[in-house]
């Protein structure tokens, strides 16, 4: 008697042919494609700067760092804490100066791109400041999330 219940139920509930009725999900929100986010612990932004143009670039970082390493923000105090700038000795396949932001840990959903922090955090700063750092730009950064596969101190976990 129970099983001719339940089975009467679901057919009244789901007629033949009809399928269920799902709502339709949201799409992602766009990502900027500028974006200087990370989806994992540690990141690494990849900065060309011209060759002739590493002093507007530096002053920019140097003009950044103040800001950062001064920022009484709860927000931004973790973003100074893990964020390292690099020169490479080296230039680029292309002669530009090779410059790289380490970044661990990251700040989830935190934004790292210099110019937006720079136009957040120094709106009084000479408007020559963003106009030089942008020129000295030879490419757009390289932004890398990387996930560790291997610390060379620790002998490797059979799996």
């Amino acid at each position: 008697m129970f099983a001719w219940f339940v089975s009467s139920l679901l057919v009244v509930q789901a007629p033949a042919g009809a399928s269920p009725q799902v709502p339709p999900q949201q799409p992602p929100a766009p990502v900027d494609p500028a974006s200087a986010s990370f989806t994992t612990d540690v990141g690494l932004l990849l900065v060309s700067v011209k060759p002739d143009k590493t002093a507007d670039y530096e002053a920019a970082i140097a003009a950044l760092q103040g800001a950062l390493s001064s920022a009484t923000d709860a927000a931004r105090r973790p973003l100074a804490q893990g964020w390292r700038v690099y020169k490479a000795s080296e230039p680029d396949a292309k002669g530009n100066a090779l410059y790289v932001h380490a970044i661990l840990p990251t700040v989830p959903g935190a934004d790292y791109r210099p110019s937006l922090l720079l136009d957040e955090l120094l709106q009084d700063a000479p408007v020559e400041l963003m106009a030089k750092y942008k020129d000295a730009l030879a490419a757009a950064p390289t932004r890398l999330s990387l996930t560790e596969l291997a610390h060379m101190a620790v002998a490797p976990i059979k799996k």
